[in-house]
């Protein structure tokens, strides 16, 4: 997996991404990936990027709450991308139709970005893109897509950016995953300004996990298993005893063991560590409470051991995890539109004949009256 650069990149012309919506694609995971573009371009006061919605046919597509979405142009229209995000949803084995897949190998034969949001991953999966990327793609569609695409890396975290590659499950998790890829191109305080923006307290990383529901990985298979997970779950304050949480459900300690290996990949105690670590890192990130306060309600009687625990698991110690969540870069305060407005120079690019045009220019120029307006200065 690559490695965040801490310094901006500076670039003079805008990134151009192209969003393939596939048939029921979810119009949620959508707006996450784009809102946090515009807001960039709006923030900077100029056109860092803009987009265009596709289809195979460029006729409009249902999203999955059944409202029509025309799209900008067919993938048949020439378009100098930078990126390619397919918008996935419900059913994508059926939405994702051979066009698709042609047209994304295509795409990657010309050295283009390719992403994947909610289930959009599959279609790059099933195009062969994503054989030996770590992917991340949303917990529905886990299990099938491990069964199908075995050289695809599957991860439960909420996206995953690994070389030319980015994945997002569902839900808001785009919105984390453009703010991360944002703050790369184009500095932290950018990425922050959006993120006060869109009231947005956390902006989540690649390490943060899904939460994955237990009963849809095991199904109704192991009523036991997910009795004693339940059990811990309940008590993280005060831990139950393996030998008193095998008795609770009637097996033996050696049948926990097994239970835990077998459909777990991990022991019952490692299991129960990583439920108690989860919830740490909770009231750290979204409580002011002390370290010493959260060290006990999860279960740890000293405060060094719990800090030893928390360092082996995440990579850092709990009060580096709490002084990340609570930085806050403040935004400059802007000038008076008047002011800003008189400075502007005026936007433009050029357009073939056959491209349309990105309504990124629509917005940015429709923001122009906005007091953030050019509020973030760039250093690129």
């Amino acid at each position: 997996m690559t490695t965040p650069s801490q310094a901006p990149k500076k670039s003079a012309a805008p990134q151009t991404i192209g969003f393939l919506l596939l048939e029921n694609f979810t119009l949620f995971s959508l707006a996450s990936a784009i809102e946090p573009l515009r807001m960039a371009n709006q923030l900077a006061g100029r056109e860092l990027y803009r987009w265009f919605t596709l289809s195979l046919d460029g006729e409009p597509i249902s999203a999955s709450d059944g409202l029509k979405v025309t799209p900008d142009a067919a993938t048949t229209v020439p378009l100098a991308l930078d990126m390619v995000v397919v918008c996935g949803g419900v059913g994508p084995a059926r939405a994702v139709q051979r066009e698709h897949v042609v047209w994304l190998q295509g795409q990657a034969r010309l050295s283009r970005r390719l992403g994947g949001i909610c289930t959009g991953s599959w279609a790059l999966a099933k195009a062969g893109l994503l054989d030996g990327y770590e992917t991340s793609v949303h917990w529905e569609c886990l299990a099938a897509m491990r069964e199908s695409f075995p050289r695809a890396l599957l991860t439960t975290r909420l996206f995953s950016i690994d070389r030319e590659r980015a994945t997002a499950s569902g839900g808001t998790a785009p919105l984390d995953m453009m703010l991360t890829l944002i703050g790369r191109d184009h500095g932290r305080e950018l990425s922050a300004g959006i993120s006060e923006m869109f009231v947005c307290d956390r902006v989540r990383g690649e390490q943060d996990q899904q939460r994955v529901p237990l009963k849809h990985i095991l199904g109704t298979t192991q009523p036991k298993l997910l009795e004693i997970v339940a059990l811990m779950e309940s008590n993280l304050e005060e831990p139950i005893g393996l030998e008193e949480l095998a008795a609770y459900v009637g097996v033996s300690r050696r049948q926990l063991e097994r239970l835990f290996q077998k459909y777990l990949l991990c022991s019952p105690s490692r299991y129960y560590l990583k439920l108690r670590l989860t919830r740490a890192r909770q009231l750290l990130k979204q409580t002011s409470i002390s370290i010493i306060e959260v060290a006990s309600a999860c279960g740890f009687v000293s405060t060094p051991h719990f800090s030893k625990c928390y360092r082996e698991f995440f990579g850092q110690p709990p009060r580096d995890e709490r002084l990340g969540a609570s930085s806050v870069i403040r935004l400059p305060v802007p000038a008076p539109c008047e002011q800003v407005g008189a400075n502007l120079e005026l936007l433009s690019f050029e357009v073939y004949p056959a491209e349309p045009v990105s309504t990124a220019i629509k917005a940015l120029d429709q923001a122009r009256g906005e007091p953030t307006y050019a509020s973030v200065l760039l250093r690129s």
